[in-house]
């Protein structure tokens, strides 16, 4: 697999579409990283690590409105492996004016584009979760 973090969005994009309640991705510490972020900023209700015999894998509870919508309303892989894109704390992308978060990997650890700024630290844009 060439880029594990789309692999992640994906299989979380794919379980929203069909209203999967659950979804499990091989784990790793970038991905525990995002679903702690994704948990945090509320797009998921819960993330739990089960044992698989290899490096375990993260088991994602997804958050549904009481009409049966997604709270993700789309989540987009910014930073590729064949073209990174970066950015400084003062140029930090705002996904959908505000209404998205944008998750960084900084030298300070992955972080929210808020945190970002709030840290005064720039990095690499992994993708855009609204």
């Amino acid at each position: 697999m060439t880029d594990p973090i789309a692999d992640m969005l994906t299989r979380i994009r794919n379980a929203l579409t069909v209203k999967k309640e659950t979804v499990e991705i091989p784990a790793s510490n970038m991905k525990r990283e995002i679903a702690r972020i994704l948990l945090e900023e509320g797009y998921v209700k819960d993330v739990k690590e089960a044992e698989d015999g290899y490096n375990g894998k993260l088991v994602l509870t997804l958050k549904y409105t009481e009409h049966h919508q997604s709270v993700i309303s789309g989540l987009e892989r910014v930073s590729k492996p064949g073209l990174r894109s970066y950015s400084g704390a003062k140029t930090m992308p705002k996904v959908l004016g505000g209404f998205g978060i944008a998750i960084v990997s900084t030298n300070k650890g992955i972080m929210t584009d808020k945190q970002a700024k709030a840290a005064n630290v720039g990095g690499e844009v992994l993708c855009y979760i609204y």
